[in-house]
């Protein structure tokens, strides 16, 4: 892909799944990675993976010091930063509405709508001080785009990120700095891992994932594809664009036969969300 070879970039969540998926894409393209992550082994791991020079810090990203210790990590190592992609997040709870804690609705806002955040302003910051053009995806999810009963945690802040990409891309657009966005799907990853009996957790996402037209859940790299895309030059007149990455699940119509409609038993499901 043109304008990749010899950038650097910043994945953040960079341990498994998407992230790593892209931190390799990358080097693959001649991008040299920092890739972020609070799991430093494994974020090493990927590091020394890489088919370029690579490095990783360990970092929570929804804390203000440690976005600014990975941005001077990276800068130190490799001396600017061209490209990011803010990709870190975390699920939260499956709990229903009534049961969802304030401090459980916090922690996630704290990560995946606060670390964009931080994430988003240091690269601003950062491209200010080497006086020079950047680009940035943002990963948000279906969730952003559709709306469902449970992981209203997640969903509520997979939209909070599009208003992040939006305001950033308005902003960044005179300054020659690109803010876009890739919404997955259903990508089995480590990010359901923790809850294998939980309905709409890791266990039936192949099954779920068949309902899409292409008819199979998607991987890392098929995401890490359209990230690199999106980063690169062959996107120059793109931004504040979502990418939807999701089999065509996010055309679909569920009321028509070919979508599905009466192919689930909603009264069972009914009653395991909302009781007899």
């Amino acid at each position: 892909m043109r304008g990749l070879a010899g950038k650097v970039a910043v994945v953040t969540g960079a341990a498994g799944g998407i992230g790593a998926a892209t931190a390799r894409r990358l080097a693959d393209e001649g991008v040299h990675v920092v890739a972020v992550d609070t799991d430093e082994e494994r974020a090493a791991a990927v590091a020394k993976s890489l088919a370029t020079e690579g490095h990783w810090v360990r970092a929570d990203v929804s804390a203000e010091e440690d976005v600014a210790r990975y941005v001077a990590a990276a800068v130190d190592r490799f001396g600017r930063i061209d490209l990011h992609h803010l990709n870190a997040g975390i699920p939260g709870s499956f709990a229903t509405l009534p049961e969802l804690s304030a401090a459980e609705f916090d922690r996630v806002m704290a990560v995946n709508v606060r670390g964009v955040f931080l994430g988003v302003r240091a690269a601003f910051r950062q491209y200010a001080a080497q006086g020079g053009p950047g680009s940035i995806v943002l990963t948000g999810s279906i969730g952003s785009l559709r709306g469902s009963a449970d992981l209203l945690a997640y969903q509520t802040s997979k939209h909070a990120v599009l208003g992040l990409l939006r305001g950033a891309a308005m902003y960044g657009g005179p300054l020659g700095v690109r803010v876009n966005a890739v919404a997955p799907g259903i990508v089995p990853t480590g990010l359901f891992a923790a809850t294998p009996e939980v309905a709409g957790g890791k266990d039936d996402m192949s099954r779920r994932a068949a309902s899409t037209p292409l008819r199979r859940a998607g991987t890392g790299d098929d995401v890490a594809g359209v990230v690199a895309f999106l980063l690169g030059d062959d996107a120059a007149y793109m931004t504040g664009e979502v990418v939807s990455v999701d089999g065509g699940a996010s055309i679909v119509s569920t009321v028509r036969p070919s979508g599905g409609a009466g192919a689930w038993d909603f009264a069972a499901y009914d009653r395991s969300l909302y009781g007899s």
